[in-house]
């Protein structure tokens, strides 16, 4: 059973039917209907798999996906996009990084651990954004007490008629009130400090300086101890030895802007309860985890010509596989279930196919979705519609400035079409290919800006042409600029 703070995160689910999910990834993505469809249906069925009875609910396997096409189409972009919008935690790993378990190298169970790292980090967050002001409340009392000490008590009481200078001395006011002076004390000891949390509250005393306890850095020593290329898990044997002996404190003297960031950390690590904030990410990457396997391409292929241990291609793909059919995965935060991890893999495979992984992985991804090439209309539209387009990012850089940047239709055409033309004469990069023109086509504006007038900067066709003519016209440059 979902613990509530779980099922209130699937809950946010519950709006992002298909039609919406697509329609949240078409406001930075342009095209790729079919893909975006695929993995709307995917993550709808997360919140789907948790209305279902709970009988035939441990059944229920995700859809994983494969995402071929070449490279710049916005494969990462869809699941980077998707993991945002469902708030689930999420890893982009590439399998050309992983070998064989018992060679060096990093094992494929890593990416379970960096998976629940992610969910730690995200639950985390949301904690420390429900205890935020409680957390600064006390931040700013600790504040207080170091700006203000408190006046120190008498430790020994004396008798009233003893000469001891120790002995309660008591003060009459005009009115005839009478009263001890220590109690004079802590009125205008709290007067003061109603006036300082004014100051301190305004930002008046930012610049001023105080001495705090903060905890020193594990020694050095303790990282040297795990060896380069050591197994996967022995780079937390340091973290252990550090756990395990004392903690020692150092004092500081820094300005009240940094010991605020410094006790804001510890009043939150206070408030803070670990086991719970650990225990809700072990059972969200369970639930809502999402790992998307970029380059699954390069780990495609025929066995090697020599017969010897293929330690990076089918070798990783066997120990792939219990992983994405489910499997026990030991992280040091504990044991994790990847029965119900959705899985998307991407791959340009202009070398190899799908068809060249192992047929039991293959079976593992039951859902192709082939992206298409991007055509100089689709440049157009990347560079016009989304909210983050090229042209949208430039203009707030020239902004910046204190001048203003304008494209023209017939200068975004041209951009679009030159970036076509390169992509066809030479490797189709894709949609990365408008940043390397992008960048030649103003890189005399931005460098000349500073110094330069606050006006507008028009880009049309003519300018276009006049920037790239050359580049575009000499094939041996544009090979190295373009």
């Amino acid at each position: 059973m979902t613990s509530p703070r779980t099922q209130n995160a699937l809950a946010r689910l519950a709006d992002l039917t298909p039609r919406n999910i697509v329609a949240e990834l078409d406001r930075y993505i342009v095209g790729q209907a079919d893909a975006k469809k695929s993995v709307a249906i995917a993550l709808r069925n997360r919140w789907r798999r948790q209305r279902a009875p709970e009988s035939i609910r441990e059944e229920i396997s995700p859809n994983n996906i494969i995402l071929v096409g070449p490279t710049g189409v916005g494969k990462t972009e869809i699941a980077r996009r998707l993991a945002k919008l469902s708030g689930a935690p999420f890893i982009k790993v590439e399998a050309s990084k992983f070998t064989e378990v018992g060679y060096v190298g990093r094992d494929v169970e890593s990416m379970v651990r960096d998976l629940v790292e992610s969910a730690i980090n995200m639950v985390r967050s949301e904690r420390e954004a429900e205890v935020e002001d409680l957390a600064h409340d006390r931040v700013d009392e600790r504040l207080l007490d170091l700006l203000l000490p408190i006046p120190s008590e008498k430790k020994t009481a004396q008798p009233a008629d003893s000469q001891s200078p120790d002995a309660p001395i008591f003060l009459v006011s005009s009115s005839g009130s009478v009263s001890a002076e220590r109690d004079v004390e802590q009125e205008r000891h709290k007067r003061t400090r109603e006036k300082l949390k004014q100051l301190l509250l305004d930002g008046q005393l930012e610049a001023r300086e105080v001495e705090i306890e903060v905890e020193q850095n594990a020694p050095v020593m303790f990282d040297m101890m795990v060896p380069q290329g050591a197994p996967e898990g022995m780079g937390n044997f340091s973290d252990m030895i550090h756990d395990m002996l004392p903690k020692r404190t150092k004092k500081r003297t820094v300005k009240v802007s940094e010991a605020r960031r410094i006790l804001l950390e510890q009043e939150l690590d206070k408030l803070i309860d670990e086991e719970d904030v650990t225990a809700d990410a072990l059972e969200r990457t369970e639930t809502m985890g999402i790992i998307f396997l970029d380059e699954i391409d390069k780990i495609a292929g025929e066995r090697s010509a020599g017969g010897g241990p293929d330690v990076s291609r089918e070798g990783v793909q066997r120990d792939l596989l219990p992983i994405v059919e489910g499997s026990n995965v030991q992280t040091k935060y504990g044991m994790v279930k990847t029965d119900h991890v959705l899985f998307v893999a991407a791959g340009a495979f202009h070398v190899s196919k799908p068809s060249d992984l192992i047929p039991e992985l293959q079976g593992r991804f039951p859902i192709r979705v082939e992206l298409k090439p991007l055509t100089e209309s689709d440049f157009v539209r990347i560079m016009t519609e989304p909210e983050n387009a090229l042209t949208r990012q430039y203009a707030a850089l020239v902004e910046a400035e204190g001048a203003k940047l304008t494209f023209n239709d017939d200068g975004i055409a041209e951009i679009a079409r030159i970036a076509a033309h390169v992509n066809d004469r030479m490797e189709n990069i894709g949609a990365r290919r408008l940043h390397t023109v992008m960048t030649t086509l103003l890189e005399e504006v931005l460098y000349n800006l500073p110094d330069g007038g606050k006006g507008e900067i028009v880009v049309d066709r003519a300018m276009v042409t006049d920037r790239l003519k050359t580049i575009v016209e000499d094939e041996d440059l544009r090979r190295y600029i373009l």
